[in-house]
């Protein structure tokens, strides 16, 4: 390959703008700039647009539109799903479940419950990141008001059972939240089917652009408002609409499960050929997470005898873009506790590579990454006094 071409390997920490989401929201970027709130007809094209996005983005989850409320993101979702939920309902009860394994933006807004009073349970994983529906039965208590749990990981890409888990929570009239962050545009999502009371979105996961996001409220629920000031999004979460973003999630989302098959079945094909080569030709690299439970495109690899961050370094300078777990916290020098919550030690999990595929990564760029990565992890271990003293040993 050319030196200077790059190969982007970090779909789950952000995708590339698609073209023709860029090109649905140029207008309202430049054209359309009036304020949705306002009463003339420049405004009103904005509020019209706002609204069949809504429509659009609730037809493909097959919910109501008035159950879906735009936000910045899937972080604000989150954190509006979990606290608002909790504030509502502490009068039944304050204990919430989630588990070891959530995003840092569930973690820690059960953190912060924790800090006002609430009790938080956090259900362990088994070797491949799953639940095991009969820990969240044990778990659940007179008290319990919601469970949360994700619905496919960002960094081992194991997806759960969400649909059982959330009848396991109705089953004693508990509330199921899901963050869908990763999930959505990998995996078709019914939500009258799946079941789950709220679910949080993020545009910028399926090629759309950043700083926009969904949370889906079902309509039963009662929840509080989550910024105070105008009447945007039903008066429960006041600013100025994002038109242009919005606009561009209900595209991207549009497309995302119009080519949903299609692109599964060839990041699949990709991500396949990486796992078999990387464990056909490497030593001493464990696969972390399911094989079969995990999302099309989502590969992590833990390296023994080798740091994840000097890995990264060298395949940048071989312009090949990865991640060492959630970019959330790449800046970190703690082990994933997504890694640790599976049971990997210490230096293994130190020692982790993640690759996030998307549609438009090549096959050329699978070989020129096969090709590169034996030696970028034979120069790392050469290095290495933990390699020298097994091998010494050996």
């Amino acid at each position: 390959m050319n030196e200077k071409e790059i190969i982007y390997f970090d779909n789950a920490a952000t995708t590339r703008l698609d073209d023709e989401v860029l090109n649905e929201m140029l207008p309202y970027l430049k054209d359309y700039y009036g304020n949705p709130s306002s009463i003339y007809k420049l405004a009103q094209k904005n509020k019209n647009a706002i609204e069949r996005a809504r429509q659009d983005i609730a037809d493909i989850f097959n919910c109501r539109a008035s159950e879906i409320y735009f936000t910045s993101g899937g972080t604000e979702s989150d954190n509006w799903a979990i606290k608002s939920i909790a504030e509502a309902y502490k009068s039944k009860g304050k204990h919430i479940i989630t588990s070891e394994i959530e995003h840092h933006a569930v973690l820690n807004s059960c953190k912060y419950l924790e800090s006002q009073g609430f009790r938080v349970s956090y259900l362990k994983v088994d070797k491949n990141g799953l639940i095991d529906e009969n820990e969240l039965k044990k778990n659940i208590c007179d008290d319990t008001i919601l469970v949360s749990i994700m619905f496919a990981n960002n960094e081992i890409g194991t997806i759960q059972d969400i649909k059982k888990l959330a009848e396991i929570a109705h089953e004693k009239n508990i509330l199921f939240h899901t963050d869908a962050v990763q999930a959505v545009g990998y995996i078709k999502i019914d939500l009258k089917d799946l079941g789950v009371d709220a679910m949080s979105v993020s545009a910028h996961k399926f090629y759309g652009p950043k700083g926009i996001g969904a949370l889906y409220l079902n309509k039963k629920i009662k929840v509080l408002s989550y910024l105070h000031g105008g009447a945007q999004e039903f008066s429960k979460r006041a600013g100025t609409e994002n038109v242009a973003g919005i606009v561009g999630m209900a595209k991207a989302l549009e497309l995302a499960y119009n080519n949903l098959e299609k692109n599964n079945l060839y990041v699949k094909d990709l991500r396949d050929k990486i796992i078999d080569g990387v464990l056909n030709n490497i030593s001493h690299v464990k696969l972390n997470g399911d094989r079969e439970k995990r999302l099309a495109n989502n590969i992590n690899f833990s390296f023994e005898f080798i740091e994840g961050e000097s890995l990264l370094l060298m395949l940048d300078a071989k312009n090949i873009f990865a991640s060492s777990g959630s970019a959330c916290t790449s800046g970190s020098l703690d082990p994933s506790h997504v890694l640790l919550a599976i049971g990997l030690p210490h230096e293994l999990a130190h020692g982790s590579l993640r690759i996030t595929l998307g549609k438009h990564n090549t096959q050329k760029e699978i070989d020129y990454f096969l090709n590169v990565l034996p030696d970028i992890v034979k120069k790392l271990r050469d290095m290495s006094p933990l390699y020298e003293e097994y091998l010494s040993k050996k």
